[in-house]
């Protein structure tokens, strides 16, 4: 594992990689407090989540006295973006806008938000095609598949 696969960690290490970056960097004592006000884990568990951030090297540490700080070595946005990536890789082509209307119909957004997805859609429409195309089957099979 590369040190930017952020789409190998668990529901878990996640959310305690939430905590990190919004900290910035923080001691494994922080995370339990943090972590242990949102969920029930043992100090033993969040110990062995750090563990295994640290292996995947998705987390440092740095020696502090008696402590060690951990801090992430990838930030949050490109974790958040290999991972939708990877999971619109798996989708058919032709249902991926779909998707992305269902999501942005559940999603909270702020008002900047939209303004900023308004523009980048005005963009897209520009040189978008009529037809997204299924990419289900090998090309030269039916495309009536979706």
């Amino acid at each position: 594992m590369t040190a930017s696969d952020a789409t190998k960690m668990s529901p878990a290490e996640w959310e305690l990689m939430r905590i990190i970056w919004t900290k910035g960097g923080t001691s494994s004592s922080e995370v339990i407090e943090l972590i242990q006000k949102k969920r029930s884990w043992t100090e033993l568990t969040v110990k062995t989540l750090l563990r295994r951030l640290v292996n995947k090297e998705i987390l440092q540490t740095v020696k502090d006295g008696r402590k060690f700080i951990y801090h992430p070595t990838i930030e949050e946005k490109d974790a958040m973006n290999e991972n939708v990536t990877e999971l619109f890789d798996h989708l058919c082509n032709m249902k991926k806008g779909k998707v992305v209307i269902e999501l942005l119909s559940k999603l909270e957004l702020s008002r900047t938000d939209i303004q900023e997805l308004q523009k980048v859609l005005v963009q897209k429409s520009k040189t978008a095609p009529e037809v997204i195309k299924c990419d289900c089957l090998p090309e030269g099979m039916k495309d009536d598949c979706c």
